[in-house]
Formats: structure tokens, sequence, C-alpha cells
């Protein structure tokens, strides 16, 4: 199926491919990498500021899917003029804690390590 089949039955709420997309196979993109996927799954995570157990499991699934954690945090960076700041904020400690970095710990250190 195209683009343009895909884009359209979205629009028409069909309900049978909106299933297959939120339930099914579907649900993976079938133009994106799967690194890539993670990655922009996590953008929209911060984008409607989701739950905090989101972050780690999204995070998870871009680390297993190639992403480094320093793309993560540049998906964070990169969406910030968009989000805006306090999106971008409220964020950067669960995405931290996602990534085994203890943000609020650093903070409270002197020396902010």
């Amino acid at each position: 199926m195209d683009y343009t089949d895909r884009l359209r039955r979205l629009a028409i709420d069909d309900p049978r491919f909106v299933n297959e997309v939120f339930c099914g196979p579907g649900a993976a993109s079938q133009e994106l990498d799967p690194k890539t996927l993670a990655l922009v799954r996590i953008a929209a995570l911060v984008a409607v500021g989701g739950p905090v157990p989101s972050y780690g499991a999204l995070a998870d699934a871009a680390l297993d899917a190639g992403a480094t954690a320093a793309q993560i945090v540049d998906v964070l960076v990169g969406v910030a003029r968009v989000v805006g700041q306090p999106r971008v904020v409220a964020a950067a400690p669960q995405l931290g804690m996602a990534l085994g970095y203890e943000i609020n710990a650093a903070l409270e250190s002197p020396s902010g390590a």
C-alpha cells in the first residue's frame, strides 16, 4: 500500500486500517527503519507530555534499535522549538532516568557531575 492510500485511510478513519495501525502489524512503519521510528516515538512522547514509564520503554526500544544516548538527547533538543521549553524541561529528567542518568542527583552535586 503506498503512502497516499495509507494517508487516505487514516483521513477517512477507516476502522480496519486504524485498528491495524494501532494494534496489528501496521503499527510498525513501512518506510522508517526501527531506529528512526523509535526516535520519532520519543519526540512524540515529549510533545504530548507522555507518562513517565513510557520514557523508559521508548528509550530502551531506541537503544535496542541502535540509537545512542546522545542521539536520544538530540531528539529532545531537536523538538525544543516546536514543543516549547516547558515540555522539554519536564521531559529531561524523565529521559535522563530512562538513560540511567539521575539528573536531580547531578543538580544537587556542587560539581554538577
